[in-house]
């Protein structure tokens, strides 16, 4: 077992700050630190190197399971060493290092106005004066929560809480606590965090590890999590036929983003709407990746379908941990301490990720956010769709808003079935083509990318000429 001089000291003090310690000071913008490097290498490109973090990762697989905090970080997919991160700003990110790559991960979605923005840190440094946590309430949650209830057309009222995984824990209980059903239908690739229910054709990290589902989750937590491929809504038909006044509610991510990108078909989500609302059981939209990133009201306001409840998370929190569940307020009610149902969380609501939270979606109200996303997003996905086919490449893909993914097949691709004829391999000496090229793409084939208001016009133009070289090699 390392000793924890070791790890604080031995390897640690000899990784040089170099130049991405403080890449990008508050008065200085990324473009320009950017082109301030560009000019100090100009006669000669920067060797690309992953020396020390490989070093880090080495140390860390005897620290924590394989090395990572969540499975996708580990490159298991795309092979290679993983990148350890040293510092973020606006659409970039500098590694120990000091390679410097155009960010499209976002940490992994709510970065929608850019890595460390100087207003939400000014914001922050404020609110840290007074406290971290307080696990009492504090004026801030009232404000966040306006800002949700008056941005999404489900909600009524809301309840925060850390995590993605645990506002769809609490909306599941939900759901069957108010109709008195135990069963509830998700859709093959749609991840809804970790917890044992959800664990079934899950997609994302457990599609890119190869993993059917998980050990340690017991039949007994699955056996009333019923599902249906992605866009068929005669299975769901013939689910609740099965099953009549058993089901609770159906629940899915209106916009796939853990099994790649993927669109619902014209009349899917409306089919949805119909069916739940004949049966008497409850619509559920998981928009911890669309909330505020399809649109200010989430994939809902998008596609003018408004479920019964919803679940938020990432950008809620401008990046700090946070998420949340909200809808109806007779269906709301129903939690403790207003109604039966427990759930509680110490760090719920905390003054950090509220004021992060109020900073991120005061700055997507301003005129012309939603329009600038939808533009640069639509650039960088037909750019990158152009420079593979000319190259000889099968590919297919699509965005909405900020949000985007693409595949290494001919396609289309309207499920997760669909999404596993893709390429991995190809893919993966793609994104490992493109890291070099200092472009940082989700490390999986089954991962939705994100453009944010901090990406210019210089970003998009940069990565579609760094796709032209690397498929030219693939």
């Amino acid at each position: 077992m390392a000793s924890t001089s070791w790890v604080g000291l031995s390897w640690l003090s000899n990784l040089s700050p170099g130049p991405s310690s403080s890449p990008c000071p508050s008065n200085s913008s990324p473009r320009r630190i950017s082109s301030q490097i560009n000019m100090a290498v100009s006669v000669e490109k920067k060797k690309f190197t992953l020396q020390k973090s490989e070093e880090i990762f080495n140390a860390a697989k005897d620290l924590m399971p394989g090395g990572v905090n969540s499975p996708v970080r580990a490159f298991k997919s795309v092979g290679g060493q993983p990148i350890v991160i040293d510092s973020v700003k606006g659409s970039h990110m500098w590694d120990v290092d000091g390679n410097e790559y155009i960010d499209y991960v976002g940490s992994w979605g709510p970065a929608i106005i850019g890595h460390a923005d100087d207003k939400v840190l000014a914001a922050l440094a404020e609110t840290m004066m007074k406290g971290t946590s307080f696990g009492a309430p504090c004026v801030l949650e009232n404000v966040l929560a306006e800002l949700v209830i008056s941005a999404v057309p489900s909600i009524e009222m809301v309840r925060f809480v850390n995590s993605g995984t645990e506002a769809c824990m609490g909306v599941l209980r939900l759901a069957r606590a108010f109709t008195s059903r135990p069963k509830v239908i998700k859709f093959e690739g749609c991840y809804h965090g970790h917890a044992d229910p959800f664990l079934v054709k899950a997609g994302s990290g457990v599609a890119t590890l190869g993993l059917p589902d998980s050990p340690g989750v017991p039949r007994a937590a699955t056996i009333d999590t019923l599902t249906s491929p992605f866009n068929d809504i005669s299975t769901v038909e013939n689910l609740f036929e099965t099953h009549t006044g058993e089901i609770a509610a159906v629940i899915l991510e209106p916009v796939v983003g853990n099994s790649g990108f993927i669109e619902p078909k014209p009349g899917f989500l409306n089919a949805l709407r119909q069916i739940t609302k004949e049966n008497g059981a409850l619509l559920i939209f998981d928009e911890v990746m669309t909330g505020f990133r399809l649109a200010y009201g989430g994939a809902q306001e998008y596609f003018g379908i408004t479920p019964d409840l919803t679940t938020l998370g990432k950008i809620i929190g401008g990046g700090l941990p946070v998420g949340a569940y909200g809808g109806r307020r007779e269906i709301m009610e129903m939690v403790a301490p207003a109604g039966p149902m427990y759930q509680a969380g110490t760090l719920s609501g905390n003054p950090l990720a509220m004021t992060a939270g109020i900073q991120t979606l005061k700055r997507l109200t301003e005129p012309g956010s939603y329009q600038y996303l939808d533009k640069i997003t639509g650039e960088l996905i037909q750019g990158i769709l152009d420079a593979g086919k000319r190259a000889g490449h099968q590919m297919c893909g699509s965005y909405i808003s900020g949000m985007f993914g693409f595949f290494f097949t001919e396609g289309p691709v309207y499920s997760f079935g669909d999404a596993k004829k893709s390429d991995t391999t190809k893919f993966a000496r793609f994104f490992r083509g493109m890291l070099e090229e200092g472009v940082y793409l989700a490390p999986s084939q089954y991962e939705a990318g994100f453009t944010s208001l901090a990406h210019t016009k210089e970003d998009i133009q940069n990565t579609i000429e760094a796709a032209e070289r690397v498929f030219q090699q693939l």
